[in-house]
């Protein structure tokens, strides 16, 4: 079943902000509920992470029925993708080094920046390439 393709964009909307924070503060704990949104989304594609659930109950009701739909794959792809550079980020918050963590966190901030402002998904696009080459090498 095919997704409203504005719900994507408002988690990547609240990811760009939560991870601008963490990057500002260093926030151990913030980036951990960050990494674990992104595992729910990966886990139960984007509709199971929190601000999935945000969007269905609280933003959808208010905006009226989408128009323009996608496929459910690459944004929880794309999800699982936030999930490691997220894991990345937090154990290097977490446990050093500092620079890696505010690397990997920088790199999940630019694709979610991406997403949010311009509807463009690094990691959708990713699935997508995989695919391509998945399916070209059988």
């Amino acid at each position: 079943m095919d997704i409203d393709v504005r719900g994507p964009r408002l988690g990547a909307a609240v990811t760009t902000v939560v991870l601008a924070v963490v990057l500002v503060t260093g926030s151990v704990w913030l980036l951990a509920w960050q990494t674990l949104a992104f595992a729910l989304g990966a886990a139960g594609g984007v509709g199971r992470s929190p601000y999935g659930w945000v969007f269905r109950r609280v933003v959808r009701p208010r905006i009226g029925p989408p128009t323009e739909f996608e496929s459910p794959e690459p944004p929880r792809f794309a999800q699982a993708v936030g999930l490691v550079f997220a894991g990345v980020g937090l154990v290097g918050l977490a446990l050093g080094p500092g620079w890696l963590g505010l690397a990997a966190t920088g790199a999940a901030l630019a694709a979610a920046f991406l997403n949010a402002a311009f509807g463009y998904c690094l990691g959708c696009e990713l699935y997508l390439l995989v695919r391509r080459v998945t399916a070209g090498a059988q």
